[in-house]
């Protein structure tokens, strides 16, 4: 009996040491911590899933659906597009480019010829076969596919980051057809916003405001052309007149156009994309844009909604208004970037960093010492049932959070501090009544 107390008090002992010590570090100490674990464990590998056979190029290889990457870090996934989005931010915030050309030599693996050419022919040929759901058994699917925001939205968009730096022809090619999808075959409502076709037919999904922006403002930044902003900012007045809940101060997961009907949660991470599209979005529009204001001003608006439904912890829970849900990172991830961005540029009162700060140190209760990320809930669709959201697992050291969580520390590695006005300051003011 006594040994078992000593061994709980040992490894109590040790959970305190180490939540200490991890509170100790900077933010770019543990940005670099996580950013180096994801570089030095991407194999770029291909793995026959049958055979357990590894290639470096599958370019004179039999056609077989049982080859995948090896490394999810290779995977073509919106998680990728965000984290690979972060490592250009932490590139150039910490001038070290060791971060770019992990971004490039992923992108390189992916349209090398021989790789590209390779999924695509056994892409095509299944399509013709077995149609769409087979395809989903394809490596790299989601490249060739091009239906959803998923496939090519944020992917697309670190995509335009690169080419910026790193002309490419294949990397061009692949941004204009993703700028050709948005613009003429993303299924819209009839005032232009966008929406899925699922779970209800026309459904409007917070997440796809990410989504869809991310590479609308940057495809802004990159051609000049203004209706990509326009478009942009559209799509977030629109998302907030059909998901802003005014009694929350909160957004919806969802609504129906059919039934006319909102989804049942208050979902972290669908907030968290909306506020992080928005950051972008005004991180990139020009100044004289006749919808800046309006941006700004629904900014705002959510920042001070997302403010009253931070934890104790300084985390914010799965389902925002449910204290009895779990802490999650990624949506706290999405609000301190945004909150430490938004205060760096003006967009919201210097004392919101006071918000991201206590955020900062939430966070670095969910990433250990050696730079593994904790507490990231998994993928996570549009369910009529609270208790779908309560029960979503959480996972360990995913793109699905590594990206924001990194957005985050990159934001808060040149942060003001939070300072409030002395009242003894002030008095001086205070004169008598005439």
């Amino acid at each position: 009996m006594k040994l078992n107390k000593v061994i709980s008090c040992f490894l109590i002992f040790l959970s305190i040491s180490s939540i200490h010590a991890q509170n100790k570090m900077t933010p770019e100490e543990v940005a670099r911590k996580i950013a180096d674990r994801i570089v030095n464990s991407t194999t770029y590998l291909f793995e026959n899933k049958k055979t357990g056979e590894t290639y470096k190029t599958v370019k004179d290889i039999p056609l077989s659906k049982d080859i995948q990457v090896s490394s999810k870090y290779n995977n073509w996934h919106y998680t990728n597009g965000v984290t690979n989005i972060a490592m250009l931010e932490l590139a150039d915030k910490l001038k070290d480019k060791k971060y770019e050309e992990y971004v490039l030599k992923n992108m390189n693996f992916v349209f090398n010829q021989g790789n590209y050419d390779y999924f695509k022919k056994l892409y095509d040929q299944t399509l013709a076969e077995k149609g769409w759901k087979a395809v989903r058994d394809v490596n790299w699917c989601m490249l060739y596919r091009g239906k959803r925001l998923d496939d090519n939205g944020p992917m697309g968009a670190s995509l335009i980051e690169l080419q910026g730096r790193h002309p490419n022809d294949a990397f061009l090619k692949y941004i204009n057809q993703t700028a050709d999808h948005l613009n003429t075959s993303e299924p819209r409502l009839s005032d232009g916003t966008i929406a899925r076709i699922w779970p209800h037919e026309n459904t409007i999904w917070a997440d796809d405001s990410f989504m869809a922006i991310s590479f609308l403002c940057r495809m802004g930044q990159f051609t000049g052309d203004q209706k990509y902003f326009t478009d942009a900012a559209n799509q977030i007045l629109n998302y907030n007149k059909y998901l802003w809940c005014p009694e929350k101060q909160l957004y919806y997961h969802c609504y129906h156009t059919d039934n006319k009907e909102h989804g049942v949660a208050h979902w972290s991470r669908a907030n968290g994309w909306l506020f992080m599209a928005q950051a972008d979005l005004l991180s990139r529009m020009p100044k004289n844009h006749p919808l800046r204001d309006a941006i700004i001003k629904n900014f705002q608006q959510q920042a001070s909604g997302i403010a009253r439904y931070q934890g104790k912890n300084g985390l914010w829970h799965q389902l925002l208004d449910k204290e009895d849900s779990y802490e999650e990172i990624t949506g706290t991830a999405m609000f301190v970037f945004g909150i430490a961005r938004g205060v760096k540029e003006g967009w919201l009162h210097p004392d919101f960093i006071y918000v991201a700060e206590q955020g900062l140190k939430g966070m670095m209760q969910k990433i250990t010492p050696e730079g593994n990320v904790t507490a990231i809930c998994v993928g996570t669709g549009i369910m009529p049932s609270l208790q779908y959201y309560y029960n979503r697992p959480t996972q360990e050291d995913d793109p699905m959070g590594e990206g924001p969580v990194l957005r985050a520390l990159v934001e808060m590695t040149d942060a003001p501090k939070y300072t409030e006005i002395n009242a003894e300051q002030q008095y001086d003011k205070i004169g008598k009544k005439k």
